[in-house]
């Protein structure tokens, strides 16, 4: 019996520890994007995140590597739903590379999903940027208009900020997933990346600060084509 509650207890431990976690990158998400879109005459352009199916931050994504650089990220995404931006769901970005590098670093990334197929692909258990969906490097300047083969062509498009230094860059070969452990200790239950991003999750208040940020940018109701 006390080792039954023995391993009950530590069951329980680590999932406070996993929701700590989960709330923590939640939390640094908003800090990402906040900062990046206060970078005077850059940061992503507003027409971009008014059109945007999807908002996806990895924050301190980590990458290693000669010339290839591998790397693994934990973050989140929400989905515009009929009623304003979805509860968070969290993901893990692995694999792939970031142009050329040398040495160990991390980064923070952000991508928006700009079309329905796109938004798609996020339901899926595992899929792969570039080779499943067309992506692009995202074009940077807050208050230009975005180029429209930009727009045409890309499903996803992203950026990262490294040592302070933002630009756009491609994310193909990097898969994307649901991390389903860090969701069930969010929402104490066992729920889909589907049931997240279509809205059957409540917006979560521990989210508050990640939809204020979002709305100063990408107001619920979705704009343009």
């Amino acid at each position: 019996m006390k080792i039954a509650y023995l391993g009950l207890f530590a069951a329980c431990c680590m999932l406070a520890d996993t929701r700590s976690d989960a709330l923590h990158r939640v939390n640094s998400a908003e800090d990402v994007l906040h900062e990046i879109m206060h970078t005077p005459d850059k940061g992503i352009p507003h027409d971009l995140m008014e059109r945007a199916y999807c908002v996806g931050i990895v924050p301190s994504l980590k990458r290693a590597g000669f010339i290839v650089g591998a790397k693994y990220g934990k973050g989140i995404v929400t989905c515009r739903t009929r009623d304003g931006w979805s509860a968070p769901s969290t993901v893990i970005i692995e694999g792939g590379n970031i142009g050329l590098q040398i040495g160990v670093g991390e980064t923070d990334v952000v991508f928006t999903v700009m079309d329905q197929m796109g938004e798609n692909r996020l339901m899926k258990d595992k899929f792969t940027i570039g080779a499943d969906a067309a992506a692009m490097a995202g074009p940077v300047g807050r208050d230009g208009q975005a180029q429209t083969d930009v727009l045409m062509r890309a499903e996803i498009l992203s950026w990262s900020r490294s040592r302070g230094i933002f630009a756009g860059v491609s994310l193909d070969g990097a898969s994307l997933r649901a991390d389903n452990d860090d969701n069930e200790a969010l929402y104490g239950r066992r729920v889909t990346q589907q049931e997240v991003l279509h809205g059957h999750v409540p917006p979560p208040e521990f989210a508050a600060r990640l939809y204020n940020e979002l709305r100063r940018y990408a107001p619920s109701v979705r704009t343009g084509g």
